[in-house]
């Protein structure tokens, strides 16, 4: 008798678990342009921000990560989102965006520890070096957000250079400095705006260097 779809993909995810959190993060890259400029745009990104807590948070279980404190940076965050979405309360940006970016780091850490915990590389330990990556991401690119509502004018476009940038525009930025492609048409001007871009940068390069490559060579070894 076949097995049913939905009971394979449930052995799937049970398997490989960091490929959900992959999925799930790779398409808020594609969902936040598409809702960003709409008027339920914050109610549903602020959905989304939540449910990828969740995901990330059930990812840590996995790892040799404290499941206590993931769970203490995700609440209140995930608290503060409700509130910004339901209440309309923009000033609680800042902190919200400063919880994510901690659990965001911490929840990368706790997957490299993963990773790092043998000398075998799996199949979820290849997934989990490309939700690591996009971790990281997400955690600098909150670190933006904070920056500019605490310092304006930190970052700068070639489009309405006087405004703030958007969450679209600054996770480019992050992803464009993580993987060290460049900057494009999103610059930092300030000092610190600089030193956090730079700081990035040194991760995105040390990352590829120590994680990424023994992974690549673990599975060609074992190979």
């Amino acid at each position: 008798m076949p097995v049913p779809r939905h009971l394979v993909f449930l052995a799937l995810t049970r398997r490989h678990p960091s490929a959900i959190l992959l999925v799930v993060q790779l398409a808020g890259l594609l969902l936040y342009p598409l809702l960003e400029s709409t008027r339920a745009g914050p109610l549903a990104l602020s959905a989304f921000g939540i449910a990828v807590l969740v995901v990330t948070t059930r990812m840590v279980r996995r790892t040799p990560g404290l499941t206590w404190l993931s769970v203490g940076l995700a609440l209140p965050a995930i608290v503060l989102l409700l509130l910004q979405a339901l209440l309309d309360l923009r000033g609680l940006l800042p902190w919200s965006a400063a919880l994510e970016a901690l659990f965001y780091f911490y929840a990368a850490g706790s997957l490299v520890a993963y990773m790092m915990g043998d000398m075998r590389a799996t199949t979820d330990e290849l997934f989990a070096a490309g939700a690591t990556f996009t971790l990281l991401a997400w955690g600098f690119a909150h670190g933006f957000v904070v920056l500019q509502a605490v310092q304006p004018g930190s970052f700068a476009a070639a489009v309405d250079p006087g405004q703030p940038r958007s969450w679209t525009e600054l996770m480019f930025l992050s992803f464009a400095l993580l993987s060290s492609t460049g900057i494009g048409d999103v610059i930092p001007l300030r000092p610190l705006a600089r030193g956090l871009a730079s700081l990035e940068m040194f991760v995105g390069v040390m990352y590829l260097a120590a994680v990424v490559s023994r992974l690549v060579g673990l599975t060609l070894q074992r190979r």
